[in-house]
């Protein structure tokens, strides 16, 4: 090209810039989760990681998930997660998600809290909330399906109340927020995406980062923040909205509605069993207050400080095991999404064998 000759490609960004060429590609937003998350950790009081038992653990996660030849088909291994590859799937995750949240009890009976009943065995805590979705499917309610949730005439709230209808005497905890949450769903649906979540994953390109982005601006009850610190800096948590991308991811093996080229972009989903679970692993340090705070079993306040130092030092943690593995086995094919599925899994176990080290923390909330 001579000195006379216009560069194209310089020409064409210009033009982009000036808004007469078309638009410029868009990079993948960041979610701002992992900043947020390192900020709390290098500001938290209650809450430390141990350096030595986070690369321990590290270890001990590694060599586990060898031995059970953890990933993510594992997912799918679930009995209670449904393994057709089709648009239903993608609406059963979907709600799955929207109402993941909260489901501890208050009651000290194991036998009392709040259970689910299906195909004749009783399930409980997040497991109780997939069981009592396919409960209802095969009792012919399409409770999976965005515009029935707007449609109040037939989707009563005495409707979604029988679909949760527990095997106990105590109900699905916050019951009236997650019946709002399917409402506003189903209308922000309705009025954003012509009712489609495929139309919703569609907006995301392939985006892990986006796809999140989408939910936590459109839809109020998946923007799940809160603010740290003297400066009162935002935190960003996106619980629910990050595990609605990793179920899709693994539920369609990385593939069609689960392709995203940025899934390391997801970290862990900052709930209520995973600190528990670092810390029995001797990741996590509490300082006394906390600790006798959690041993008691006392309220903690959602969007506390407490909490978001929880919340935040355990997705660091997380991290830091994530690079330790990667460190030690540069080839690992391991991130964020299996180590919580795997810590998820293998507290639940604890839980059954009634082997916990520490209770887990309470806190109401929906946004875990």
């Amino acid at each position: 090209m001579s000195d006379s000759e216009p560069d194209e490609e310089l020409l064409s960004l210009l033009r982009q810039s000036l808004g007469i060429g078309g638009k410029i590609p868009s990079k993948a937003p960041d979610t701002e989760v992992l900043k947020g998350a390192e900020y709390v950790y290098d500001h938290s009081i209650d809450v430390a990681l141990d350096t030595y038992g986070t690369k321990a653990a590290a270890a001990q996660i590694w060599k586990l998930m060898q031995e059970k030849e953890y990933s993510f088909k594992t997912w799918s291994e679930h009995s209670l997660h449904p393994t057709e590859k089709n648009e239903d799937t993608v609406n059963f995750i979907y709600l799955m998600d929207l109402l993941n949240f909260c489901f501890w009890s208050e009651s000290s009976d194991p036998q009392q809290r709040f259970a689910i009943e299906y195909r004749g065995q009783r399930y409980t805590g997040y497991w109780s909330l997939v069981a009592a979705i396919r409960r209802a499917l095969e009792e012919g309610i399409p409770i999976t399906t965005p515009s029935f949730w707007v449609n109040e005439t037939e989707c009563t709230d005495d409707l979604v109340k029988h679909v949760f209808r527990s095997a106990t005497s105590e109900s699905i905890p916050l019951l009236d927020d997650r019946i709002t949450c399917i409402r506003e769903a189903g209308r922000i649906l309705s009025e954003d995406f012509d009712g489609s979540i495929l139309d919703l994953i569609q907006q995301a390109n392939n985006s892990a980062a986006t796809l999140v982005t989408l939910l936590v601006t459109h839809f109020p009850c998946f923007n799940d923040t809160a603010t740290f610190g003297d400066s009162s800096r935002t935190i960003h948590f996106y619980k629910r909205a990050q595990i609605l991308v990793a179920d899709l991811w693994a539920c369609f093996a990385g593939k069609s509605y689960g392709a995203f080229h940025d899934i390391e972009t997801i970290t862990m989903f900052a709930d209520y069993r995973i600190p528990q679970m670092l810390h029995s692993l001797g990741c996590l340090r509490y300082s006394p207050s906390l600790e006798n705070h959690i041993r008691n079993r006392k309220e903690i306040e959602s969007r506390g400080s407490w909490e978001v130092q929880l919340r935040g030092c355990s997705i660091w943690c997380v991290e830091l095991i994530r690079r330790e593995i990667l460190r030690q086995h540069p080839k690992a094919e391991v991130n964020a999404i299996l180590i919580d599925f795997f810590l998820y899994d293998t507290m639940k176990e604890k839980e059954l064998e009634g082997v916990e080290t520490i209770p887990h923390h309470r806190t109401k909330s929906i946004w875990y």
